[in-house]
């Protein structure tokens, strides 16, 4: 079996299908409004937080675009449809989240998203109380891909980044797992891994009941 002490999760895309769930809004107010490349701006943005994807949205459109408005309709449409409990996970969430718990390892949380929204999700999908510590994007001064929000992680459960390991879906989140120095595991969500992220994870793997079977080898 792996040595290790912790493990720090990313929350969309890893635990919940969420940024399937977010891009379908994004997409639909892009048809609203007539807005093109909308798939390629998203993916783009995946990983980081409020406002760094609000950057990436303006350098992709001009900074004259209605941001805050087209944000606020996707969001209301996010929310009607997945509040309460609606919101999908990824499988295998509870066998690995089982699993560690048995091994009495610690598990943290590193979310880009506002931590209301991060506790709201994680409560509503029967998953807090797994987690020992939770690190939100609006608890750091700096997004992924910088290694922040880890090292934070990281420090609020005491354990040494070289002792964790990070699940991650999006290429931001490998690259601020492997810059904060733990050891980067990728199950691709939107994305599949390319050369950089095959580089950067100690393994890529199809799904969360394969990252059991990896940490057990």
């Amino acid at each position: 079996m792996k040595d290790f002490k912790a493990v720090v999760f990313d929350m969309d895309g890893v635990i919940f299908d969420s940024e399937r769930c977010i891009m379908e809004t994004w997409v639909a107010m892009a048809e609203k409004y007539g807005i093109e490349g909308i798939e390629d701006v998203f993916l783009a943005c995946t990983g980081t937080n409020h406002e760094m994807t609000r950057r990436i949205v303006l350098d992709a459109y001009g900074d004259d675009f209605p941001y805050e408005q087209y944000e606020h309709e996707s969001s209301v449409m996010y929310h009607e449809r997945y509040d309460g409990g609606r919101l999908p996970k990824k499988p295998g969430v509870f066998e690995l989240l089982d699993y560690l718990k048995g091994l009495g390892v610690k598990i943290a949380l590193a979310s880009s998203t506002r931590r209301e929204s991060v506790i709201r999700e994680l409560t509503e999908g029967g998953v807090i109380d797994y987690f020992d510590e939770i690190v939100a994007g609006d608890m750091v001064s700096k997004s992924k891909p910088d290694p922040q929000i880890y090292l934070k992680a990281c420090e609020a459960i005491g354990v040494a980044p070289e002792d964790c390991y990070a699940i991650e879906d999006s290429y931001n989140g490998i690259r601020s797992a492997a810059a904060g120095k733990l050891r980067p595991i990728m199950v691709p969500d939107l994305r599949p891994a390319d050369d950089e992220m095959k580089q950067l994870s100690v393994a890529v793997l199809d799904s969360l009941n394969d990252v059991i079977t990896y940490l057990s080898e």
